[in-house]
């Protein structure tokens, strides 16, 4: 994150989601970090560009996460974790994974065409996203899930490539 620049540019927003790591997908909310001058813009201007202001519901689940820093830092740590072990477990599968910092991967397959694996997966109740897009349409994009979706998937994987 670039979060720990904010001191060192005043002109740096920092925005993001609180859906996967603080596990408020439903919520849909998220966070943005900046100098007091930059908040205070988006104070002013934010009702114009976001028709559906978040609820009271929402506003508290999201302050109770982010006082929650443990809660945070471990579910980072599990994605993480889970990512690693998916990408090392797809790399002995033959795919090739690009590095991500992310809680997603990108992988593709060099004999299997990834319209193929995305139709085959599908099927098999396993979503996964593929982008019908240059220099992206060899590829999947995997979302970490908790270690059993990810042996859900590799089991999936592995029955397809056989």
């Amino acid at each position: 994150s670039a979060v720990c620049l904010i001191e060192e540019f005043d002109n740096l927003l920092v925005v993001q989601t609180m859906s996967k790591s603080w596990a408020l997908a439903g919520l849909r909310v998220g966070v943005a970090m900046g100098s007091a001058e930059l908040i205070e813009g988006l104070e002013r201007v934010k009702n114009s560009f976001n028709s559906y202001p978040l609820d009271v519901l929402a506003q508290r689940a999201a302050m109770a996460a982010l006082e929650d820093a443990p809660y945070f830092e471990a579910a980072c740590r599990r994605v993480v974790a889970s990512r690693e072990r998916l990408s090392t477990k797809l790399r002995e599968l033959g795919f090739q994974v690009l590095p991500s910092a992310a809680n997603f991967i990108m992988a593709t397959h060099p004999e299997y065409p990834a319209r193929e694996l995305f139709r085959g997966l599908r099927q098999r109740g396993i979503i996964v996203r593929y982008f019908d897009r240059p220099r992206i349409d060899e590829y999947l994009r995997i979302s970490i899930g908790t270690d059993e979706d990810c042996d859900a998937l590799l089991a999936a994987v592995a029955e397809l490539l056989a």
